[in-house]
């Protein structure tokens, strides 16, 4: 399930980007932003290139404004994926051993403890491509209050089966990693489940990645990517209170 999508696009991270800070939480280094008094919180789970990333910070930044403390956590140590010279993802599958979404799982649970430590009353999550894995598994229990999916890597129906908080997934319509027919599957099987409320939605004319990995140049592309920020916030004000 990973594959040249998966590294497509990679960011030019910096660690210096966005209006927040890095800071320890949970033991992990983590970009913070927004108010700390803020009794609401928004955890953001990166992809495989990390918290660096700008376009996540600026996400992070954005979710903040609307009156959230969000954290994101650098779930791989300073150690994110690098492809390749010349930008093959060849050693995906041994990074990938170092750096299993099932280990970022276990790791958001002492964030999300200091969180609530801190007087957070609701958390949701949102996770992209290998951090929606992280952030399905949260909903399968009591962490979170809600979830959002960008572009998922690595779920699974049964993974979407067993999910008990309010979900939303925004999925591509160019996306090997979970493509339509599979998020219609996904969207099938949460609606046969009456008491959990979901949203799934199918962005034209875009790829896997594309909420974070856009080209800020592409005029086309950012407003792709704002729309699905824009109904990623829109989920957590209804759900996040």
């Amino acid at each position: 399930m990973s594959g040249p999508q998966c590294c497509s696009n990679p960011p030019t991270l910096d660690p210096s980007g966005g209006s927040g800070h890095v800071e320890k939480f949970g033991g992990l280094d983590t970009y913070v932003t927004g108010s700390p008094d803020s009794k609401l919180a928004i955890l953001l789970a990166s992809d495989i290139f990390g918290y660096d990333a700008p376009n996540l910070r600026k996400l992070a930044d954005k979710v903040a404004a609307a009156g959230f403390f969000v954290v994101v956590p650098d779930f791989f140590y300073g150690d994110p994926f690098v492809p390749g010279d010349d930008g093959s993802y060849a050693n995906l599958p041994t990074w990938l051993k170092d750096h299993g979404p099932d280990k970022a799982f276990e790791e958001s649970k002492p964030v999300l403890e200091v969180l609530k430590s801190k007087g957070v009353s609701a958390v949701g999550a949102a996770g992209f491509c290998y951090g929606a894995k992280v952030v399905v598994e949260l909903s399968k229990h009591d962490f979170i209050q809600a979830a959002v999916l960008c572009h998922p890597s690595f779920v699974t129906l049964d993974d979407i089966k067993a999910v008990k908080v309010p979900i939303s997934i925004l999925g591509a319509e160019i996306d090997k990693m979970s493509p339509p027919e599979v998020v219609k599957q996904f969207e099938e099987a949460l609606t046969a489940k009456s008491e959990i409320e979901c949203h799934v939605k199918i962005f034209p004319k875009v790829a896997h990645g594309w909420t974070v990995r856009y080209n800020v140049e592409d005029e086309a592309a950012v407003k792709a990517a704002e729309e699905a920020h824009q109904d990623l916030l829109e989920w957590f004000l209804n759900h996040v209170k």
